[in-house]
């Protein structure tokens, strides 16, 4: 009886092994459906996992085993790297090829370990020709890879949805001439907090398009969370590519409470949410020590608290359905 049993939970755990390592191979092309992601069965999808920290200040941390390491011990179904378009000597401006390598390092990873992955052009500023320039060879090279998310306006600051919805409207028609199915995900204004105005005035000439709200959860209440319902329910698709426990500065306190109520708002709604930031610098947003290795296999004296707290959300809300 007994070898009977562990042979059935052995085959059990393989099954669950097997199903983790392949999420996208099972979950397929995703869509938009209403307001709700969902997978090529029309299934609801919630995506979860980690963003890496801007390129050009953390390089160290963008490469595939690194990315190999989230899913497996973080649990992450969906990774976003953030390439930084301005800030820092690595800068895509200052050097897109060494930035271009870094991101793709990233979602070659994504795609070898079977998870999605966002592709962030990380600025604050509209940036056109660039923003176009890239994205069209990454949707040339990626378009048949249904892993691969578009996020084309990391935070707009003091742009006017009018600027960023044109802005976004040309960088979407670059994307679309060679992947006509992947989701590009839209900011708004004032740091992805003003998602009531792309739902007075949505972009409607293409499909598969979601607009992204920030929060973090010691600064934005339930204002916000009430501001994004609204949006929801007059029928704009919601995706949180960036958030936190603590305050929008990135620093300061978790607010492990504040936290808990996003999370649970977004499990009820069935928003995919993604956490801030696997690098190492000298706040509480960070998730890494300095100890850390730039491959993963990280141990738990390498975490820092926001680190251990975001891998038991993972680890409790992404078991595959």
């Amino acid at each position: 009886m007994k070898s009977k049993f562990w042979c059935a939970a052995f085959l059990l755990l393989l099954f669950v092994n097997i199903s983790k390592a392949q999420f996208v191979k099972k979950r397929g092309q995703l869509s938009v459906l209403g307001t709700q992601l969902v997978d090529k069965d029309n299934n609801p999808i919630v995506l979860r996992g980690l963003s890496f920290g801007w390129h050009s200040m953390w390089p160290r941390f963008y490469n595939e085993k690194a990315v190999s390491w989230l899913k497996k011990d973080f649990n992450c179904n969906v990774v976003r790297a953030a390439m930084g378009i301005e800030l820092g000597d690595y800068s895509y401006i200052k050097d897109p090829q060494f930035s271009k390598e870094k991101i793709e390092a990233v979602i070659n990873g994504a795609i070898k370990s079977d998870i999605y992955v966002i592709v962030d052009w990380h600025s604050h500023n509209i940036n056109l020709k660039e923003a176009k320039q890239f994205f069209a060879e990454i949707s040339k090279k990626y378009a048949k890879y249904p892993n691969i998310i578009y996020e084309v306006f990391n935070e707009p600051d003091y742009e006017t949805w009018w600027e960023v919805k044109n802005y976004a409207e040309e960088v979407i028609q670059v994307i679309r001439e060679n992947d006509p199915n992947n989701i590009i995900l839209v900011g708004c204004p004032h740091w992805d907090q003003d998602i009531d105005l792309p739902a007075e005035d949505p972009i409607r000439d293409y499909a598969n398009i979601m607009y992204t709200m920030h929060f973090y959860a010691a600064t934005h209440g339930k204002e916000l969370r009430d501001r994004t319902d609204l949006a929801i329910k007059r029928g704009l698709p919601v995706f949180i590519s960036e958030s936190a426990g603590m305050e929008a500065s990135g620093d300061g306190p978790l607010n492990y409470k504040a936290w808990q109520e996003y999370i649970d708002w977004m499990e009820s709604k069935k928003l995919s949410w993604i956490t801030w930031s696997v690098s190492d610098k000298d706040e509480t947003c960070s998730i890494l020590k300095k100890s850390a290795k730039s491959d993963g296999k990280w141990k738990d004296d390498d975490l820092k608290g926001s680190g251990i707290k975001v891998r038991e959300y993972l680890r409790k809300y992404n078991k595959e359905e």
